[in-house]
């Protein structure tokens, strides 16, 4: 689902630079009309990476539950994914919904991708395998 949701926001960059870097193109539309369609194609883009970023949060609210409920990693980094998935969901969800509340400060929420990247970067190796069910 991202990949396709990627592919149909990085054709739109592609179709960009197509129209951009090909001389016929300004002569076939003009610069009015061809200003107009790189800005739609990057705007198309620009709904396109918010609509992959909602799955994204979806994933990390899933993570952060699993890494709450294992045991495995300390519960306070599931709880940071938790909040950190919301934080994307809302992030993305926001202009939609409410247009006129700025949400940015919602970036302190990002770090909570950092903080798992680093709690498995300098712990994460060390965890013991759980003893084999017979």
């Amino acid at each position: 689902m991202y990949a396709a949701i990627a592919l149909s926001g990085v054709s739109n960059l592609v179709a960009v630079y197509h129209l951009l870097h090909t001389p016929d193109y300004l002569t076939l539309f003009g610069s009015g009309p061809l200003h107009a369609q790189v800005l739609l194609l990057l705007h198309s883009f620009r709904y396109a990476w918010t609509l992959g970023l909602i799955p994204f949060g979806i994933h990390l609210v899933m993570l952060g539950y699993l890494i709450y409920r294992s045991g495995y990693i300390p519960r306070i980094v599931g709880i940071l994914l938790v909040i950190d998935g919301l934080g994307w969901m809302i992030d993305s969800l926001g202009p939609y919904l409410l247009p006129t509340v700025d949400f940015g400060f919602l970036f302190v929420t990002f770090f909570g991708e950092l903080i798992f990247m680093l709690w498995l970067l300098i712990r994460g190796w060390r965890i013991q395998e759980a003893p084999a069910l017979t």
